[in-house]
């Protein structure tokens, strides 16, 4: 090719990407976010934009349960034990029980209306009672979420009510529901409760594929406006477990549909090594041990280790770097297409990178799971005239950061 020519066909493409900067959309971000987790070997055997930042809504309730369940197992207190209700709890938004200052709720009462009708004031009940204010309690969520692995996460109150700050991600949505199956296996089973009785009224639950699937187990549906409609759903077949995450479905027909379908493509694919679970159950042991607060880098590189779906190298390809996120994103709408036919979806990344005094906007791409793969795609966007490179860092440089 002449040169002439191959300057022409690089500001031909530099006019795509400015013009897909101009109608790119602003809301990138509330993409909807699947990940598939084989509970039994630690496989990720789906992910799109599995590590992005998303509201938990209610999926938050998932953690509130996991610290019950633990005071539960530690004798702090009993299923007979009755939480008092307090101004705080009883002002919380609908949905919830309606119940009033100076109310009580036993915790067997609490757990079920938690995981049917997820009622917001039984959930500030709960963290009052067991940590004396709402605020104590999310810190504390948050320090066992860290614990867990769980490192894009953070829990601002116990109901997954709106509050800034307070976001996790479907890989994260993942592994707490992993563990809420191999730490308690016990009081898992609440999961699968579909109605709750409380005061003469029977209340359902909103978990449909537990009447859709006969192998599904729990876990939780979530919903808030910013955050669509989200799920996290077990499935469990002959000694084989999978977690499923879907988090900003449009509505929770949409939200169903999509795990359901995800269920049905992967069920298949379980196997039964025990490997992860036995990682699992040392890394949730590792976090009962040390319930203050740990030194932050240690234990996430450990729980990380323990918990981490990626057990090798982290394998991205680049495809560009620009002088604007704009335009950095501009270059992810534009080859998106191209890099999804190998890798349903992919992770894609835009990343600020300063350079002898220079900064530009990385555009790349996570979730391959070896260099093979990464150069396959690389080759496909060279034939539509992009240029691409495969980049490995090394898992453990991965989890300390």
């Amino acid at each position: 090719m002449l040169l002439e020519e191959r300057i022409a066909r690089g500001a031909s493409a530099l006019l795509i990407v400015v013009a897909a900067v101009a109608c790119a959309s602003p809301a990138f971000a509330a993409e909807p976010a699947a990940y598939v987790l084989d509970a039994t070997t630690g496989r990720a055997l789906y992910a799109q934009h599995g590590e992005s930042r998303r509201y938990p809504a209610s999926l938050t309730k998932m953690m509130t349960l996991y610290l019950l369940f633990g005071d539960l197992e530690r004798k702090r207190v009993s299923l007979d034990t009755q939480f008092r209700v307090s101004k705080h709890a009883a002002a919380q938004a609908p949905v919830k029980l309606w119940l009033k200052p100076g109310d009580t709720i036993s915790a067997s009462d609490a757990i079920r209306a938690l995981v049917t009708i997820s009622a917001n004031d039984v959930a500030a009940t709960i963290a009052e009672n067991l940590a004396g204010s709402e605020v104590a309690f999310a810190r504390r969520m948050t320090r066992t979420a860290r614990q867990l692995g769980m490192r894009h996460t953070q829990f601002r109150n116990a109901s997954g009510l709106p509050a800034k700050g307070q976001v996790t991600t479907a890989h994260d949505m993942a592994l707490l529901g992993a563990a809420l199956q191999a730490r308690f296996p016990a009081y898992y089973r609440y999961f699968k409760t579909t109605r709750f009785a409380y005061r003469g009224r029977v209340y359902r639950g909103h978990n449909h594929l537990l009447s859709r699937f006969k192998h599904v187990d729990g876990i939780k549906t979530g919903f808030t406006r910013a955050s669509g409609f989200n799920i996290v759903t077990s499935f469990r077949r002959h000694g084989r477990k999978m977690i499923v995450v879907v988090m900003g479905g449009p509505t929770y027909r949409a939200r169903d549909a999509r795990a359901a379908g995800l269920i049905k493509r992967y069920a298949g694919r379980l196997r039964r090594d025990k490997g992860y679970f036995a990682s699992l159950m040392t890394g949730v042991r590792r976090a009962d041990a040390h319930p203050a607060k740990p030194k932050p880098q240690t234990v996430q590189v450990a729980a990380a280790g323990a918990f981490s779906v990626r057990v090798a190298d982290v394998v991205s390809i680049r495809v560009g770097a620009l002088p604007t996120r704009d335009a950095a994103e501009a270059l992810i709408a534009a080859t998106k297409p191209v890099v999804s036919r190998l890798l349903d979806g992919a992770e894609a990344q835009t990343k600020r990178v300063e350079r002898d005094g220079k900064t530009y906007f990385r555009a790349a791409y996570a979730g391959f799971d070896d260099v093979d793969a990464a150069n396959k795609a690389c080759a496909l966007l060279k034939r539509h005239d992009f240029s691409c490179y495969a980049a490995v860092r090394p898992a453990a440089a991965t989890a300390a950061n």
